[in-house]
């Protein structure tokens, strides 16, 4: 059975994003695909979606640098699932099919390859595929020295990717694009030019500001000295898209 998974813990997100985010899944999975969602709260959630706990990893109170490093809990041994898993961050909107995720390059932890570092090979983990259980150590090795861990890799992601000691791939660049790098008109074009949607793309990843519900209204929360760049109009497609 393909499984599709998420994660959401604190505040950041509400159970409305996991909502959206399962009937964006809903209507371009394969029929019969589980939708899994790990979290601490799982109040709200549409019938359909499988709430369950975080998996279990330790991270210190104070000290850590600031980042989902709590995503690392996907690589726990007790997950309590099996084969390959598709991961979705709550800040994507789906626009498109997602069965050739699950047969692409099988068995192999496949990523964005991150729009900011291309020539570093590091991966995004926004949309990740992964073998259930398949890096058990990047809990264990992350629990042992997690301060030190966080400031030397930046990121989960960077970590996940250098760490993993599992064969990578990354998903064709027209799977996944970004809102912001890939779409977004370059200033002054922003003022007056709609984000167009992509065509071809699958999933439209959300990093930062502005979120969906954001860009759908046409707002981008920043100081007032970058509005002249950091301003978009609303997104008329995510009506459609992100509902």
């Amino acid at each position: 059975m393909p499984t599709i998974v998420c994660m959401k813990w604190g505040t950041a997100f509400p159970a409305d994003y996991v909502n959206r985010l399962f009937r964006g899944v809903r209507r371009h999975a394969p029929l019969g695909t589980r939708f899994v969602c790990f979290t601490d709260d799982a109040k709200g959630l549409d019938t359909g979606i499988e709430p369950r706990a975080i998996p279990p990893i330790t991270l210190p109170v104070r000290g850590l640098r600031r980042g989902p490093w709590r995503k690392l809990a996907l690589w726990s041994r007790d997950i309590g699932l099996t084969g390959d898993l598709l991961f979705l961050d709550l800040d994507v909107v789906v626009t498109g099919p997602l069965a050739d995720f699950f047969t692409y390059e099988p068995g192999k932890l496949a990523l964005i390859r991150n729009w900011t570092q291309k020539g570093d090979g590091i991966g995004n983990s926004s949309v990740m595929r992964f073998p259930a259980a398949g890096a058990p150590h990047l809990v264990d090795d992350f629990e042992k020295d997690a301060i030190a861990l966080s400031f030397k890799h930046t990121n989960e992601q960077t970590f996940l990717t250098l760490e993993s000691r599992l064969p990578t791939v990354f998903w064709p660049a027209s799977w996944c694009v970004s809102f912001k790098h890939d779409l977004m008109p370059r200033f002054p074009r922003n003022l007056w030019a709609e984000v167009p949607k992509p065509p071809n793309a699958r999933i439209v990843v959300f990093t930062g500001h502005p979120r969906p519900h954001e860009a759908a209204k046409g707002e981008w929360p920043a100081p007032w000295y970058k509005k002249h760049y950091k301003s978009l109009l609303p997104v008329r497609w995510l009506a459609d898209d992100w509902l």
